[in-house]
C-alpha cells in the first residue's frame, strides 16, 4: 500500500494523540514547565512538530507507503495497541498524577512515531522520532521530579 501526498492513517493517529493533550491543556491552564534546560526544551519542540508534520506529510520520501503486508498490518496493530495503551494511561493520570505515568505518557508517542518511521521507511521521521524521544522523556522526567 503507498500513500499519495498525505498519510490519513497518520492524520488519525495525530489527531488521536492530540486530543488528551488538549483536554489536559484545558483542565491545567497554570501548570508551568518546570524544566530549566532550554536546550531539550527546544528540541522537544523540533522532534515534537516535525514528528506530527511527518506522520502524514511524506517529505524527502521516495516511496511513501510499507514494504509488505505485514509491514502494514504490524503499523496498524502496534499503533493502534500504542494508542489504546495512551488514552487508558491519560484517563488514569487525570486522576492521580504521578511520574511512573507521566513517564509512559512520553515513551507511547515517541514509540508511536518511531514505529511509523520505520514500518514507512520514512527515515526522517525515525530520525525526528529518536530526537523527541530524548527530549520528551528529558523535559518530563524533569517535570516530574519538580511537583
Amino acid at each position: 500500500m503507498r500513500f499519495g501526498w498525505i498519510n490519513l492513517f497518520g492524520v488519525i493517529i495525530v489527531i488521536l494523540l492530540i486530543i488528551p493533550n488538549i483536554v489536559y491543556a484545558i483542565k491545567n491552564r497554570n501548570e508551568k514547565n518546570c524544566c530549566t534546560n532550554r536546550l531539550m526544551d527546544v528540541l522537544e519542540q523540533i522532534g515534537r512538530y516535525a514528528c506530527i508534520v511527518l506522520m502524514w506529510l511524506p517529505l524527502l520520501v521516495w516511496k511513501f507507503g510499507f514494504a509488505s503486508v505485514f509491514a502494514m498490518v504490524l503499523y496498524l496493530f502496534g499503533n493502534g495497541s500504542l494508542l489504546t495503551a495512551y488514552w487508558v494511561l491519560f484517563a488514569r493520570y487525570l486522576k492521580v498524577k504521578n511520574a511512573g505515568l507521566a513517564l509512559s505518557l512520553a515513551i507511547i508517542p515517541a514509540c508511536i512515531f518511531l514505529l511509523s518511521g520505520l514500518l514507512l521507511r520514512h527515515w526522517l521521521l525515525a530520525g525526528f522520532a529518536i530526537l523527541f524521544a530524548i527530549a520528551h522523556i528529558y523535559v518530563t522526567r524533569q517535570n516530574a521530579v519538580s511537583r
